[in-house]
């Protein structure tokens, strides 16, 4: 998919992924979204709370760049090179939420990670650099890691870990 160029292209994308998500999650009953295996330990629920989180991440580096801050990027604890050790930090936080605390939140953050999309100018999200903690990246680039990119991840993990 070649990379969105407008803000409306990032979020048809991040729509239509998310749509496509959300049809697959629909066909699971509650003993294939709470059985490990998935990735390793994680389960289906354990997939979805990924993706809150680094929705959520997101959406604080961006907050707190428009308040002419530096956030520490992808947190205060790992680096870039940390991602195994962030990702298993992230299962450890949620794991034991339930999967309807979880199918309740998955929805809320992703309202709110687009309604933040919405929000920002065109123009930031694609200036190379326009925050400090982009570096040489867009904030696209970080929107669409975190939605579109993200989504077909998790069907690709989930659909395969269905098949077994």
């Amino acid at each position: 998919m070649p990379k969105p160029t407008i803000k409306n292209q990032i979020f048809e994308a991040a729509q239509k992924e998310r749509i496509a998500l959300e049809e697959l999650l629909a066909g699971l009953t509650p003993e294939q979204m709470t059985k490990p295996g998935t990735i390793g330990e994680w389960a289906v629920k354990d997939v979805l709370s990924h993706l809150i989180e680094w929705e959520g991440m997101v959406i604080k580096w961006y907050e707190t760049g428009v308040k002419g801050k530096t956030p520490a990027v992808p947190s205060e604890e790992y680096n870039w090179t940390q991602l195994p050790q962030l990702n298993h930090a992230i299962f450890l936080k949620h794991r034991d939420k339930s999967l309807t605390e979880i199918k309740k939140s998955f929805k809320a953050s992703y309202k709110k990670i687009m309604k933040t999309l919405q929000s920002i100018p065109e123009k930031e999200l694609f200036i190379r650099g326009h925050f400090t903690w982009t570096r040489n990246n867009t904030l696209a680039a970080y929107f669409v890691s975190s939605t579109s990119s993200h989504y077909r991840w998790a069907r690709t993990v989930i659909r395969k870990a269905v098949k077994k």
